[in-house]
């Protein structure tokens, strides 16, 4: 199980990529756009570079639905390798299960 606090700043971190995410499209279409003035897109860099860090969707780090893990992270099941074991193992994950051959 994964502390507490570092679910709740991954959840968070959430919370602000999506408060800034349309402030933070624009500033990058500014950037983006070949006839932008230079003057216009320098001012469009200074004011993401403002921004919030946690504001950034690299920010957030995939965990565990059931134990917040965020190592051996599986985004097909949205589980921990683990996780994804013992559940498969318990027939809970439908069409899957371990391999023998």
């Amino acid at each position: 199980m994964a502390k507490k606090s570092m679910v709740l700043r991954d959840v968070k971190r959430a919370k602000l990529v999506q408060q800034y995410a349309k402030k933070r499209g624009a500033l990058k279409a500014i950037i983006a756009n070949p006839k932008a003035r230079p003057d216009d897109k320098q001012a469009a860099m200074d004011k993401l570079q403002a921004l919030p860090r946690d504001s950034s969707p690299s920010r957030i780090r995939s965990r565990c639905a059931i134990t917040g893990r965020s190592r051996g992270y599986y985004q097909k099941f949205g589980l921990s390798r683990v996780k994804l074991r013992e559940l498969t193992l318990a027939g809970d994950i439908p069409g899957l299960r371990k391999a023998s051959w």
